[in-house]
């Protein structure tokens, strides 16, 4: 098996509480070995449609740790929080 990646498209509702939001999920990262490969933001839609203006990417070891790090407690205690802040989308792939 490979590695896993969650992809999340963000639309952000409230600067601060996404700031908040954003500056304590690295800590959640960090018992899962998880990398943070890019938080950026769009700078052009080449094909197709695409409804956000933000993307983040995480690499996880494998697709269980990738679910492991989204169901344990530390994240999901972060989640009514990224509710306020912005619209997110969750996709998780394996390589």
């Amino acid at each position: 098996m490979g590695h896993a990646c969650v992809i999340g498209h963000i639309s952000i509702k409230d600067t601060a509480q996404w700031a908040a939001y954003r500056d304590q999920v690295p800590a959640t990262l960090v018992p899962w070995g998880a990398e943070l490969l890019l938080r950026g933001r769009l700078a052009a839609v080449l094909s197709g449609a695409h409804g956000h203006a933000d993307t983040v990417v995480i690499r996880f070891p494998d697709l269980a740790t990738a679910r492991a790090w989204h169901d344990s407690a530390a994240y999901q205690a972060l989640l009514p929080l990224r509710r306020q802040a912005a619209d997110v989308t969750l996709l998780l792939f394996e390589e």
